[in-house]
């Protein structure tokens, strides 16, 4: 019978697998984490087990999975443990004991509001995705969004982010009024600024009498992150457990880059993320635009583009030689300079060889998800951008046109739509004319 992954076997895991070397067993928490997905354990959790091997200190993890069980579950039978497995030119492996505790929101709900509102927790981390924070297309809190309806209206039982946030703040303000640091880790331009005001709508309807300290104590620092991880399929676990020997069911898989950026916002103390890589900066902006409309517009077009041509993943479509070229031309004549003086050309050498990693089974089906949302923040800039200074962007509106034609019915309809398209692109007659007129 083949061994799970706990501390009882780590002693017998082949040395070439880098395991924890402090007293993970009795690191105390210090960070909340919202969305226990692959992305975290692979990125966040990752940079935090660098910091907690470098300088030590109370910040190990509890992760929250807002809907389902099986990854907290997968967790629990392991200790906490998981493995992530890094594919590049050569592959490493490294078991992480970063989160120290992990639950499910719908079933531990006053475990996770314990959490989220007690004293000694400084950090408050999300990865929940675009939609994950019911942003109307102006970016502002929906408040007709289903999730934040019911939340307000309930807030003892929250089924939202925001509701989550705010009820853990609500409970701090009751009993100790501590400050708190709230960092998103999601894909959204000045991603922070958007969370404290999607936070604070929230709050002004519930609890108007904690806005001032809500403004004083709670800080939502600008981020950026990077790394490519596909989710786990049975062939990554299947080679965890050939390397480590034990059985793994909640190890990750992804990419040698990774990058955090997290702009110098804190409202109390923080892990030592510097000794591991992360930058901490006073201005995120460049990074987050190079990251935003490079990487995922690119990744954006492989996935419209690429699916309808019978590409499964993204190394698949990037060795398309016309979908290739197309980004080729996409990052040179409209991308570059829109974003004007950055050094796009630089960064797009590294995003293409990380596209062509051989290694990676990054799903296009995964990245064309939410697209309204995604193409909002991605390439609706652009376009705009370039409209306004009289700059190409037939490339630009390819990939939205490529968007409606696996998504919506009808394009013109679907240019109407403001649920779609922000008023700057409705009311355009030459934008709605490039998008409808797009060849794919």
């Amino acid at each position: 019978m083949t061994l799970r992954l706990n501390s009882g076997v780590l002693a017998r895991i082949p040395a070439a697998v880098r395991r924890p070397d402090y007293d993970f067993l009795n690191a105390s928490i210090g960070i909340v984490h919202l969305g226990l997905g692959a992305f975290h354990r692979a990125h966040q959790a990752l940079y935090t087990e660098g910091a907690l091997r470098s300088s030590g200190g109370d910040w190990g993890i509890l992760g929250a999975s807002l809907r389902h069980a099986d990854v907290p579950g997968a967790l629990a039978a392991q200790q906490q443990l998981y493995t992530v497995e890094t594919l590049g030119s050569t592959c490493s492996y490294q078991i992480v004991a970063a989160i120290r505790a992990s639950l499910t929101a719908p079933t531990q709900g006053s475990q996770l509001l314990s959490a989220l509102s007690s004293p000694r927790t400084h950090i408050i981390t999300l990865t929940v995705t675009e939609k994950g924070y019911c942003l109307g297309m102006n970016a502002d809190l929906d408040v007709a969004n289903a999730g934040i309806a019911h939340d307000l209206e309930y807030p003892g039982t929250p089924s939202s982010t925001i509701g989550w946030l705010a009820a853990g703040l609500e409970e701090r303000y009751r009993s100790h009024r501590r400050p708190v640091t709230i960092i998103s880790c999601d894909n959204l331009q000045a991603n922070g600024a958007k969370l404290r005001r999607a936070v604070t709508t929230f709050v002004a309807r519930r609890s108007p009498e904690m806005l001032t300290w809500l403004r004083d104590n709670a800080a939502f620092p600008q981020t950026v992150v990077d790394c490519i991880v596909p989710a786990a399929t049975d062939a990554s676990r299947a080679r965890v457990e050939q390397v480590l020997g034990v059985q793994d069911f909640a190890c990750v898989q992804r990419e040698p880059y990774s990058q955090w950026v997290i702009e110098n916002c804190f409202a109390g103390p923080r892990p030592a993320w510097e000794q591991s890589g992360v930058l901490i900066v006073e201005d995120v902006t460049d990074y987050g635009r190079l990251k935003l409309h490079v990487l995922n517009t690119c990744h954006s077009a492989l996935a419209y583009l690429g699916l309808p041509r019978g590409h499964l993943f993204v190394r698949e479509a990037m060795a398309d030689a016309e979908l290739a070229a197309f980004l080729e031309a996409l990052v040179s004549a409209e991308i570059t300079p829109a974003l004007a003086p950055l050094a796009v050309r630089g960064y797009w050498q590294t995003v293409r060889a990380r596209f062509a990693n051989p290694r990676i089974d990054h799903r296009l089906s995964q990245i064309a998800q939410d697209g309204a949302l995604k193409l909002a923040e991605r390439v609706f800039p652009l376009m705009i951008a370039n409209a306004s200074a009289g700059a190409p962007l037939r490339g630009l509106a390819r990939i939205v046109h490529a968007w409606l034609a696996l998504t919506q019915p009808n394009c013109d309809a679907a240019l109407e739509d403001p649920n779609l398209f922000p008023a700057a692109i409705r009311a355009n007659s030459a934008l709605r004319a490039a998008i409808s007129e797009a060849a794919v």
